[in-house]
């Protein structure tokens, strides 16, 4: 069975994201390991190498655990665009622009989607170390 690991914080830009690169790195040296993080936004992006696009953040920390990043590590990714409008990325693919109301009327797509990629690293993967995503339903 896969273990997981969730690193929470209490706000943004406290840290998280430097400590699950820091445990990918450690822990890689006794299990197989991937980042995950269910739904990111960010304007840096990193291509996979099928052609996907994921938050840089999962991308390093990736590389960090020695493992060829993925878009199951982060299936969603919202790029901003402005005016409450962001570019939403669905497994590495472009899908449409949306604004947060219309984004969160098919969360319930959005939702069986990650848990289709975490299914697959679980499959793949001895642990999984997962970063807190703020906003999506609990």
């Amino acid at each position: 069975m896969t273990k997981k690991l969730m690193v929470v914080g209490t706000g943004s830009h406290v840290g998280k994201s430097i400590v699950v690169t820091s445990l990918c790195r450690i822990l890689s040296k006794k299990y197989s390991v991937a980042p995950f993080k269910a739904q990111n936004m960010s304007l840096n992006s990193w291509v996979t190498t099928d052609g996907g696009e994921i938050g840089i953040a999962q991308a390093i920390q990736a590389k960090a655990a020695g493992v060829e990043p993925t878009c199951d590590m982060n299936p969603v990714l919202l790029k901003p665009k402005g005016d409450h409008m962001s570019q939403v990325i669905i497994l590495g693919k472009p899908v449409a622009d949306k604004e947060a109301g219309d984004y969160y009327d098919s969360i319930d797509e959005v939702m069986s989607t990650v848990a289709g990629a975490h299914k697959r690293l679980s499959d793949h993967y001895e642990l999984i170390i997962m970063k807190e995503q703020e906003g999506l339903p609990k």
